[in-house]
């Protein structure tokens, strides 16, 4: 398969959310793949050529700060956007990242933010 977008990494719990960032970003020119939880999307990291990760912070078993530490060893000059819920996440989480928004901002915020963090111009779906 031959790639002309990014390749970003979406991990996420909650699978309708997961979905629908999918397609908001496959309609946008980036290439997607999507992972459940923080062991499948870092394992996906290894062996994927991501470009970028957009992670959720709320997850079971890892939380997205945990992921987070992991995914800087392995590539530490991958950017990750970290999407929660809940707004004002300790400064111990927020620093791991690049980017941080919550869910609630909405698609036009994330594709500006992923965009920044990719140097990519701004598309609209």
């Amino acid at each position: 398969m031959t790639q002309n977008g990014p390749l970003v990494l979406c991990i996420d719990d909650e699978l309708v959310g997961l979905k629908v960032r999918k397609i908001l970003l496959e309609r946008v020119g980036y290439h997607v793949i999507t992972a459940m939880d923080g062991a499948s999307g870092i394992s996906l990291f290894e062996k994927e050529p991501v470009d970028a990760v957009v992670l959720d912070y709320s997850m079971p078993g890892m939380h997205g700060g945990e992921v987070a530490v992991r995914l800087r060893r392995l590539k530490p000059h991958i950017p990750i956007l970290l999407l929660s819920a809940y707004v004002g996440l300790p400064q111990d989480v927020t620093s791991l990242v690049d980017l941080y928004m919550t869910k609630g901002e909405g698609a036009p915020v994330l594709l500006e933010k992923l965009g920044r963090l990719l140097q990519q111009p701004v598309a609209t779906p």
